[in-house]
């Protein structure tokens, strides 16, 4: 904890030269000791455990302070996030965190560019997860609970870097308290990818997300709030106006968009899939309030009923959908709504459930076919993400879930939905984006996040699997965190 003098009654004027009792100082201090254990946490203490050697490095390399020379990228293919075709004879030239030029033949350097000879490897744009959970993927769902909250955010750090070596250099994160640990990223005190947050997901009182312990009911609205609510994991409300406000909370904090919660899921052993959390009106309240802020509301839900009442309230993103039918595709289609789905194929893409989660996770996986031949029949918008949780060694899977797509998709749309298509899924924000720029994608002008492939993906899909061995380097931001090229 940070100390002080408990002079409170020190005049700052009379000794101009320390300010340690200043009134604003002394604020400041209070502050800290009050939120050190919570939101501020990471910001503050996860550079200075890293450099005192306390948090096990994923294998990242330290990107360098302040601006970087001009890098230019030769001898290399090019997956461009959009083509189902590689090409080849160009030079890629990056300066500062776009992508400056992409040019055939030999091209002058700028002075001082670094070469990088990539010889003759892939290209491609970084991975994006249109769903993920940033502090909640790596610990179980019995150390959230009991752990100290500083050991959680320093344990998500971690795992944001491993995320980052696995290729994936965008996140979007669908519920909990990610703000503090993206802003601790931007900044460079943790390595890790670009994080759209949502901030806490917004459910009602005994709906998916809800985890409270019995002991906490009954729930008086506007009473104190449940352990949950505190860290930010998630928001309770029951009527419209509630909803109204805990999606203006998010936004407060920075939310790129808002989620809300339809009805049942895996994780709350509580609900079941088939149940109802929001009506229309609440729904429309919370989509009223986003698009004030001019973004816009995804709702996780699973059958056909939970979507269409979502899709009547005028949400623009439904998360996982399993259980749709032909009609409620149809409708998606129709409409222009996104689906956001995860392609989970079996118990090996979650950690061992039991009773109502696992009865829940075994009905999603008998749906995933099902979504994605919908989907792909009526030419939804799709999205790809993971929604890996509660493990560790689940979320090393993050690459091998882009292998089950080989199901129904093709190598090259399965690259162009994991990077241009999830872009353009993230580019929804608008002004709420907190990285204005093009993501998914390799053209001039667009955010220098790239990986070096050992191979070529459009034919091998499974070396995204492996990213240890496969992915030869790593750039976001216009900065390199992986290279293991030759030299």
């Amino acid at each position: 904890m940070v100390s002080r003098t408990p002079a409170d009654h020190v005049d700052a004027s009379a000794s101009p030269t320390c300010l340690c009792c200043h009134a604003r100082l002394r604020a400041a201090t209070d502050r800290i000791n009050r939120d050190l254990s919570r939101r501020g946490f990471i910001a503050g203490m996860g550079a200075s455990l890293t450099s005192l050697g306390l948090v096990r490095s994923a294998g990242a390399q330290a990107a360098p302070p302040g601006p970087t020379p001009p890098i230019v990228f030769a001898n290399f293919l090019l997956f461009d996030g959009k083509s189902n075709a590689l090409r080849g004879g160009l030079r890629l030239l990056i300066e500062g965190n776009r992508i400056k030029r992409i040019a055939a033949g030999e091209t002058t350097p700028p002075e001082g560019a670094r070469m990088i000879d990539c010889g003759g490897r892939v290209i491609m744009p970084g991975l994006i997860d249109a769903h993920w959970h940033t502090v909640f993927a790596a610990l179980s769902i019995n150390e959230l609970f009991s752990a100290d909250i500083g050991y959680i955010f320093l344990a998500a750090s971690a795992e944001a870097e491993r995320t980052l070596m696995r290729g994936f250099t965008t996140v979007r994160d669908l519920g909990g308290p990610a703000f503090a640990l993206r802003q601790a990223i931007d900044e460079g005190l943790v390595t890790g990818p670009r994080i759209f947050p949502s901030g806490a997901m917004i459910t009602t009182t005994g709906g998916h997300g809800d985890m409270r312990p019995l002991s906490d009911l009954p729930r008086s609205p506007g009473g104190s709030l449940s352990y949950m609510e505190q860290t930010r994991s998630t928001g309770i409300a029951d009527s419209v106006d509630e909803v109204r406000l805990r999606v203006r909370e998010q936004l407060l904090q920075g939310a790129s968009q808002i989620k809300l919660v339809g009805g049942g899921g895996v994780a709350s052993w509580r609900t079941t899939l088939d149940m109802f959390t929001f009506s229309e009106p609440e729904f429309r309240a919370g989509v009223e309030a986003a698009a004030d802020r001019n973004t816009y509301v995804t709702v996780h839900a699973y059958p056909p009923a939970q979507i269409r009442r979502a899709v009547d309230a005028g949400v623009q993103c439904i998360e996982h959908g399993h259980l749709m039918d032909e009609k409620t595709a149809m409708l998606l289609a129709e409409k222009g709504i996104w689906l956001s789905t995860q392609p989970f194929v079996s118990e090996e893409d979650a950690p061992p459930l039991v009773g109502q989660s696992r009865s829940n996770l075994l009905q999603v996986i008998a749906g995933t076919s099902t979504v994605y031949n919908l989907a792909k029949a009526h030419n939804v918008k799709t999205a790809f993400g993971t929604d890996l949780l509660f493990s560790r060694t689940i979320t090393e899977r993050q690459g091998v879930m882009l292998t089950h797509l080989t199901r129904w998709y093709d190598n090259a749309d399965i690259l162009k939905m994991a990077t241009s298509v999830n872009g353009e899924l993230l580019a929804m924000s608008g002004p709420r984006n907190p990285y204005q720029g093009k993501l998914g994608i390799i053209e001039e002008d667009a955010l220098a996040d790239m990986l070096v492939i050992d191979g070529n993906p459009i034919d091998h899909i499974e070396l995204l699997a492996r990213p240890d061995k496969s992915v030869m380097v790593i750039m976001k931001d216009g900065k390199i965190y992986k290279d293991t090229l030759p030299s």
